[in-house]
């Protein structure tokens, strides 16, 4: 008979602690890995940087063609601005800060697929197929929230900003804008928008983990629609139109998400009669 001899505290304890090291380290290595992606994704737009600036202001251009537009189809005076910097290296800082935002876009399926890597293991055989389409439609969402953003979003929160410097009387405030203050602007809008749009993406992973069900997020509609107004009051400028447009967006997200679960909640309960 083999008698397995009985481990102490102190042994347990180490036993115990072998396979936390060993995540530990696997962690480490992954973040090292998601780290050089960033790094390499900031050296790749480094020779683009003016590029990108130059890219980035065109939401400021278009709004002051539609501004100037409507300014001169009511008779009024056209405006010529332009961007400018109060510090000798305000724009070297912008260029920096924007090549980090950039690393992580681009270093973004790296990040991902070491998430992929580290958490596999835990999963079954079918689990990991079923998590493979996640990481493909989480940076398509990401660019449809960014490009709503591009295209439609800031041009109209710009021309906002424009059309109220005008006081009455013929008054009106010399509008400057700051570079650093601009693309502050567009990023904080472009990481609202584009993580808002990973709402069925996370809710459809807690379905499938059995986390929440369709029926629940059916139920949170109320208080879900108070946490959506308070997310887009705090990560919006503080003009309702924008609020609405990313408070609505994210609603129609979470409809989607309660959707994608339900078919989730399905296609699991059609696994289980083919078991049974």
């Amino acid at each position: 008979m083999n008698i397995q001899p009985k481990l102490d505290g102190a042994d347990e304890i180490e036993a115990s602690s072998a396979p936390l090291l060993e995540h530990l380290n696997e962690l480490r290595a992954r973040l090292i890995k998601c780290v050089l992606g960033v790094l390499g994704g900031m050296i790749v737009c480094a020779p683009f940087l003016t590029d990108i600036v130059r890219l980035l202001l065109l939401p400021f251009d278009q709004a002051i063609l539609r501004y100037n537009a409507r300014q001169i189809a009511n008779g009024g005076t056209p405006i010529d601005m332009e961007i400018i910097a109060t510090a000798p290296l305000e724009t070297f800082f912008v260029k920096l800060k924007i090549a980090l935002f950039g690393g992580v876009v681009l270093g973004f399926p790296i990040i991902a697929y070491q998430l992929y890597r580290f958490v596999a293991p835990g999963l079954y055989r079918n689990e990991r197929g079923a998590f493979l389409p996640y990481l493909i439609l989480s940076p398509l969402l990401f660019i449809a929230g960014a490009g709503l953003v591009f295209f439609f979003v800031y041009p109209f929160v710009l021309e906002f900003a424009l059309s109220q410097q005008a006081l009455g009387g013929g008054q009106e405030v010399k509008l400057t804008p700051r570079i650093a203050d601009y693309l502050k602007l567009s990023t904080t809008l472009f990481l609202a928008f584009g993580i808002s749009f990973q709402l069925p993406v996370i809710l459809s992973l807690l379905g499938r983990a059995g986390i929440v069900s369709s029926e629940q997020l059916g139920n949170w509609r109320k208080y879900a629609l108070l946490a959506i107004a308070v997310f887009a009051a705090f990560a919006t400028p503080p003009d309702p139109i924008t609020q609405f447009i990313l408070g609505g967006a994210i609603y129609l997200l979470y409809e989607i998400s309660i959707f994608t679960v339900r078919l989730v909640e399905r296609k699991a309960e059609d696994v289980a009669g083919e078991g049974a």
